[in-house]
C-alpha cells in the first residue's frame, strides 16, 4: 500500500478524503503484463453485524482460481450513499495481505469514477495500493444513459454533467448491461474488453461471480 488515511471518520471528513484521492486517479493504461486477475466481494450478516470480504485471484488467461482469501470483521462504519468504500475497504485491505499471488488487475463489484467525487470503492482501492482497477457494478449509482442494443459487447456511454463516466455494457446476449468504469490505472476501452474477456459465459464476470460465491459460502458459516 502506497498511501494511508484514517478509516474512523466523520462523514464529512470521509468526503474530504474522497475529494483528495480523485485527484490522483489515472485514467489511461498503466498496465503490465496481466497474468492474475482478481475480483473483490463483500458481503454482511445483518444479525451478527459481521462482513466478509473475500479476494479471489483468476488466471488471466484460463479464468482458473489460484488463490483466494476472506476476512470476517465487524461492521465499523455506517451505510452512506457514496461512501461505501469506508465501510468495505478495511476488511478488503486485509484479506489482500494475505494473498500469496499478487493480482495484477483487479475488479471491484462497485464503481470507479462513476461515484459523485469520483472515487467510487474501486477508484479508492486502486489509489490505495497502486494497482490497476476496475469497476463493474450490476447497478449505476449516478449517471444517465441509453440502453444498448441485445448483443454481447454492445455498449453505451454512461454520462453525468456533461461528462463520459463509464460505459454500460451488454456481456451476454439478451441479458441486463452492467456498469464499467474506470478505477485507476486503465483505460474505459481497456476495461470493457477486459470485462468481456472475463465474462465468457454469464452476465457477470468471473471474478465478480466467485468472489460473491466465496462470501456467500462464509456467511453461511457465520
Amino acid at each position: 500500500m502506497h498511501i494511508l488515511h484514517a478509516w474512523n471518520v466523520s462523514k464529512t471528513e470521509a468526503i474530504q478524503i474522497q475529494t483528495q484521492l480523485a485527484k490522483l486517479v489515472i485514467t489511461e493504461d498503466q498496465l503490465s503484463d496481466i497474468k492474475y486477475v482478481a475480483g473483490i466481494d463483500v458481503g454482511y450478516d445483518e444479525q451478527t453485524k459481521k462482513q466478509v470480504a473475500a479476494i479471489v485471484v483468476l488466471d488471466a488467461q484460463s479464468l482458473q482460481v489460484i488463490d483466494s482469501s476472506q476476512v470476517k470483521s465487524v461492521i465499523s462504519f455506517p451505510y452512506i450513499r457514496g461512501l461505501l468504500s469506508f465501510r468495505e475497504l478495511p476488511g478488503v485491505l486485509q484479506a489482500l495481505a494475505q494473498l500469496k499471488v499478487k493480482p495484477d488487475l483487479i475488479v471491484c463489484d462497485g464503481q470507479g469514477i462513476a461515484h459523485p467525487r469520483h472515487l467510487g470503492i474501486a477508484s479508492h482501492l486502486g489509489v490505495l495500493c497502486n494497482i490497476p482497477t476496475i469497476g463493474c457494478g450490476k447497478t449505476k449509482l449516478i449517471g444517465t444513459y441509453q440502453e444498448p442494443s441485445n448483443i454481447r459487447g454492445a455498449q453505451e456511454p454512461l454520462i453525468h454533467k456533461g461528462e463520459i463516466i463509464g460505459s454500460v455494457l451488454k456481456t451476454q446476449n439478451k441479458v441486463k448491461p452492467v456498469f464499467v468504469s474506470v478505477g485507476h490505472r486503465i483505460s474505459l476501452q481497456t476495461a470493457c474488453q477486459w470485462i468481456l474477456k472475463l465474462s465468457p459465459r454469464y452476465r457477470l464476470p468471473e471474478t465478480t461471480r466467485l468472489a460473491h460465491r466465496m462470501v456467500r459460502n462464509v456467511i453461511q458459516e457465520i
